[in-house]
């Protein structure tokens, strides 16, 4: 063809193409190397969630529909949420405030939460209808009383831990990837779960496995593991397995998983912290006043559970739940890591 005839090139063309980092592997491990995931390409997201994942470094609200049926928020109440998270429901929850209602928000993870209330700021929710406090449930009574607040309209508490902290290897919750044995939701207070095992006895740590987890093999995991130093999650995993050989590999799983949700809560001291919202919780409440509690294992539904039961014969709550909430198979499919959760609700006496 003459040069003559040649097509002019457009702006397009002249731009040169940037080709994308690219990272090791068709499917990076790595949760810094999820870049993906941490984008804003709508579509890489949806297929991640089609898939039944979890976007990594984000988190799924789970059974959004049964808790804003339970907590029926209208326009002008206050509501906490007790734990705030990705700040999944507690955007819902405003959307429904509006207008002339205030969420309070609380949380103990000093990394997430100022990403958390960054993530609501920018989608509209300001000081006046939305505050976020740094401190576990157990001090929503001094927040709401510092706020001047007598009671809430609806309080909210999601007792999981979070798809961040689960998916960030250098918070040590989980064994998909290795990472320091931490375990501290609030890394900047108490022991790692490294130093914590490392001084606890045999006896001491059968208990704990018994107690904060319903371990079936406590007593010899706890001849292995008590008074020993593992630096790292992967560590830990691996002497578990080799305590119980026999076990099959889906059996062994649940074994590490339950020790380390054992260490969890025992590192955060969760059921104190459980304990004393629970008593504390009727009077955070108006007359009328709502709550629902999400839970995630068995230690935790036998408190919330006994808790209600009791105020409902008291005449502390006029309603509570009957028999426990579970998110619908369609839900534990497309997000799997709902599948634990439980719902229990209250509703605080008029009188």
């Amino acid at each position: 063809m003459p040069e003559d005839n040649l097509p002019t090139p457009s702006a397009t063309d002249a731009t040169p193409h940037v080709r994308r980092k690219r990272y090791s592997g068709k499917n990076p491990r790595r949760f810094e190397e999820k870049y993906k995931e941490h984008g804003s390409d709508a579509a890489t997201l949806a297929k991640v969630i089609a898939s039944g994942k979890t976007p990594a470094g984000t988190h799924r609200p789970i059974m959004v529909p049964e808790i804003l049926a339970v907590l029926a928020p209208q326009p002008g109440e206050i509501a906490a949420d007790c734990t705030l998270g990705y700040g999944g429901h507690t955007q819902e929850l405003l959307a429904r405030l509006a207008p002339g209602g205030r969420l309070v928000g609380l949380d103990t993870d000093p990394i997430e939460l100022p990403k958390t209330v960054e993530r609501l700021r920018a989608l509209g929710f300001g000081e006046a209808v939305f505050t976020a406090h740094r401190t576990n449930y157990a001090g929503l009574p001094q927040v709401l009383s510092g706020l001047g607040i007598e009671g809430a309209d609806m309080i909210l508490a999601d007792l999981g831990i979070s798809s961040m902290q689960i998916d960030d290897p250098t918070r040590g919750f989980s064994v998909k990837m290795d990472g320091p044995l931490d375990m501290r939701m609030n890394p900047q207070r108490g022991v790692p779960a490294s130093v914590l095992l490392q001084k606890t006895k045999t006896d001491a740590l059968a208990t704990m496995l018994e107690l904060n987890a319903d371990e079936p093999n406590a007593v010899k995991l706890s001849l292995t593991l008590a008074e020993q130093h593992y630096a790292t999650t992967r560590q830990l995993a691996e002497a578990i397995r080799a305590t119980l050989p026999y076990l099959g590999k889906e059996d062994a799983d649940l074994t590490v998983r339950r020790v380390f949700q054992a260490l969890r809560i025992a590192v955060n001291d969760e059921f104190s912290a459980l304990d004393m919202f629970l008593r504390n919780l009727p009077f955070c409440l108006k007359p009328g006043g709502r709550v629902a509690i999400l839970t995630f294992h068995s230690g935790e539904d036998r408190r919330v559970k006994k808790a209600f039961d009791a105020g409902y014969y008291d005449g502390t709550y006029s309603d509570i739940a009957k028999s426990v909430g579970r998110p619908t198979p369609e839900e534990q499919h497309s997000n799997p890591r709902s599948a634990p959760a439980k719902l229990r609700w209250a509703v605080r006496a008029k009188a």
